[in-house]
């Protein structure tokens, strides 16, 4: 699914008028389009009981919203209109307007405590995509009064407040459901403003695919659908050799379990054959927990970390491999900084890197371009902060150019992990919009560093393992999160799962 700006949706509509779409014909699918969803939502039953609020400024949105106010009166909900400031002076808004009026419906300006009692539901129509920077007198006083409300709020395309080109805040709507017309919108998955959104659905309004902008790379969303496309049906005759050789430069003394987690997800998700290369004091920890891998145990430092004494035997394992992860667990000192250096310039394979292998290069970024193979980096964003010299805070306000950014700079495949994961290659973009805050403790980073290396592996491009990679980890997430609980799922749990949910993506 695309992701527009504001100007790129608008655009959009623009070229729909010039077309069979008048903007009033176009309001009127909106305000009907999500009415209907909104009767999906709430049921017929429980909206015929309600007492809606369906609260407007004197925008466009605010024709959506009379167009709801009418169909929820006329199904027999206790639909009213609550005007935020103005009476509509647009033409398009006003002919909705007056219909509502004529339809019977009760329209009154807003005051404080006009939600207070006996409203069941609040329809938000205040602001639509246009709206950026702080909220003025009374639309400040109005947004407070929604969120004070015991009502559940339904936002109409984005939550009023927020932005939706670059997703800020500074005061918002706070909707329990948000139903997004014709595409998602950056306010949806960019931090703050995602937060503010609750569950999103999307409508089509009848905008036709033409109206779209064939020259313009478009953010999309990963889906299920186009995952599965990236996978083919396995050859009878296949062997273990057919699915690669994945290499995990991973663990030390102090985390063995990174080590690990890593092996364990490349196993599930279908690595061939999986070798684990590791400082040797480690070696009970692993082979207690795992059969199935190889093991490679390497001479450590005092630091008990691989040695950089082992780097003539890392050099002989690349010549195995198909895939690298280097990072998970790995500890960071002057050891693990060389042979994470060698690494990157000796791998004939594409890299991922991790955790204490986004460390070890932090410090002497630049040795990123001397890579002989693609790398792709998967970093929080402390992480992604530490990479720029930046603040993790200045990371999630500027997550989309930070990762693109960055990954034009260096030539590499970004995934900025976190809610809506962004996955690009400087020049396309895809999120995850899957997933959940549950996968928020240790082990869910490694588990991903594992899977990626094992698609590539397997044989996908490094961009497409990515994609894969991210959204079937959080699909994982979320069916570990609903047979489980958010807070009581662990990383185990997960592992024992992500076998079963990669069956979905097998024909």
């Amino acid at each position: 699914m695309r992701v527009l700006t504001a100007k790129q949706i608008k655009k959009v509509e623009e070229t729909a008028f010039k077309g069979e779409c008048t903007e009033a014909s176009l309001m009127l699918s909106a305000g009907t389009t999500c009415y209907k969803r909104i009767v999906k939502i709430f049921k017929a039953e429980t909206l015929s009981n309600s007492n809606i609020a369906v609260i407007c400024g004197n925008g466009k949105n605010a024709g959506d919203g009379f167009v709801i106010a009418s169909l929820l009166k006329n199904s027999g909900a206790n639909a009213f209109i609550v005007l935020a400031d103005k009476e509509p002076k647009i033409a398009e808004p006003v002919k909705y307007f007056n219909m509502a009026k004529k339809n019977g419906v009760k329209c009154i300006n807003f005051t404080d405590n006009c939600l207070e009692s006996n409203v069941n539901i609040i329809v938000d129509c205040i602001f639509g995509i246009g709206f950026h920077g702080e909220p003025r007198t009374p639309f400040d006083r109005v947004f407070e009064a929604v969120n004070k409300s015991s009502a559940a709020v339904v936002s109409i395309d984005t939550p009023s407040g927020t932005d939706a080109t670059n997703g800020s805040v500074v005061s918002a709507v706070k909707a329990d459901y948000t139903i997004a017309i014709s595409t998602l919108k950056y306010a949806h998955i960019l931090p703050p403003a995602n937060s503010y959104c609750g569950k999103i659905f999307t409508v089509d309004i009848g905008i036709p695919e033409s109206c779209y902008d064939d020259e313009i790379t478009y953010a999309h969303t990963l889906t299920q659908p186009q995952i599965k496309k990236l996978f083919t049906a396995r050859d009878k005759n296949s062997n273990k050799g057919t699915f690669g050789h994945q290499l995990n430069i991973c663990g030390s003394y102090s985390m063995p379990g990174a080590a690990v987690i890593c092996a364990k997800a490349g196993l599930r998700s279908g690595a061939g054959l999986v070798k684990c290369a590791f400082p040797k004091s480690i070696y009970p920890v692993l082979t207690s927990h795992m059969s199935q891998p190889l093991f490679k145990p390497l001479c450590e430092n005092e630091d008990k970390t691989i040695s950089v004494g082992a780097i003539n035997d890392i050099f002989d394992e690349l010549k195995w491999a198909s895939s690298v992860v280097i990072g998970c667990g790995l500890g960071n000192n002057d050891d693990t900084q060389v042979i994470t250096d060698q690494v990157i310039k000796t791998s004939e394979v594409p890299i991922i890197l991790d955790a204490d292998g986004i460390n070890a290069v932090a410090p002497f970024i630049d040795i990123i371009k001397d890579k002989k193979a693609p790398i792709v980096i998967t970093p929080h964003p402390g992480e992604m902060a530490r990479l720029i010299g930046e603040s993790a805070d200045y990371v999630q306000e500027n997550r989309l150019q930070v990762a693109k950014a960055f990954a034009q700079e260096n030539d590499v495949i970004l995934v900025l992990k976190g809610a809506d994961t962004i996955v690009t290659d400087g020049s396309e973009v895809f999120f995850n919009t899957n997933g959940n805050p549950g996968m928020a403790m240790g082990g869910t980073g490694d588990m991903l560093s594992g899977m990626i290396s094992s698609f590539i592996a397997q044989g996908l491009s490094p961009f497409d393992a990515a994609k894969a990679g991210v959204f079937i980890h959080g699909l994982t997430g979320d069916i570990c999160a609903s047979e489980l609980s958010q807070r009581g799922m662990t990383i185990d749990d997960m592992l024992s799962l992500l076998g079963a949910v990669m069956s979905e993506f097998e024909d």
